[in-house]
């Protein structure tokens, strides 16, 4: 086989992909352990091979060798650079369960009311808590805090202004 057998026509060297490929395919599987990573070296041995079909010298080798010769070589730098980069240890699963950016907003904007909620006295956080965090009816609160359901609106009219001031305080955007 020559360089023009390789280059001369499309169909050309469709024919040599079409009698080296299974080989080539079989070889890179071999070799490499996730199936569409071989596919993928499959179709890089046969484009490597388009490009420098000039290289090719049917006098030292015959065309298999020269194509299992890219492969290998193709195999090479892969392991290469698979040890090149750092080993996370994460798989597709635990990259799944990390959250999101979502959910580290809202981490931190829990976070940053619970630290606004402290700050308050103890009647004002109770009463924003059984109304906002708990859902509580008006008389849910009333009876769980022991007061009035008029006593339980004031208190959370205050407090929540009181809750707007110290987010003030503490620089947070209301």
């Amino acid at each position: 086989m020559t360089v023009l057998r390789l280059r001369g026509t499309d169909e050309a060297f469709r024919a040599v992909v079409e009698e080296h490929a299974p080989a080539v395919s079989a070889y890179l599987r071999r070799r490499v352990a996730d199936a569409g990573r071989a596919e993928d070296l499959t179709q890089e041995v046969f484009l490597r091979a388009w490009r420098h079909a000039d290289r090719f010298d049917a006098s030292r080798a015959d065309l298999r060798g020269w194509l299992f010769a890219i492969a290998r070589n193709l195999v090479i730098d892969a392991h290469r650079a698979d040890g090149a980069r750092p080993r996370t240890g994460a798989g597709d699963d635990v990259l799944a369960a990390m959250p999101g950016p979502d959910q580290i907003d809202a981490a931190l904007a829990a976070w940053v009311m619970s630290d606004a909620l402290r700050r308050l006295s103890p009647a004002h956080r109770d009463v924003l808590l059984c109304l906002y965090y708990r859902r509580w009816t008006l008389a849910e609160t009333a009876e769980h805090l022991g007061v009035a359901v008029g006593t339980v609106k004031s208190r959370s009219t205050y407090a929540l202004r009181a809750l707007r001031l110290v987010l003030e305080e503490m620089e947070v955007p209301t």
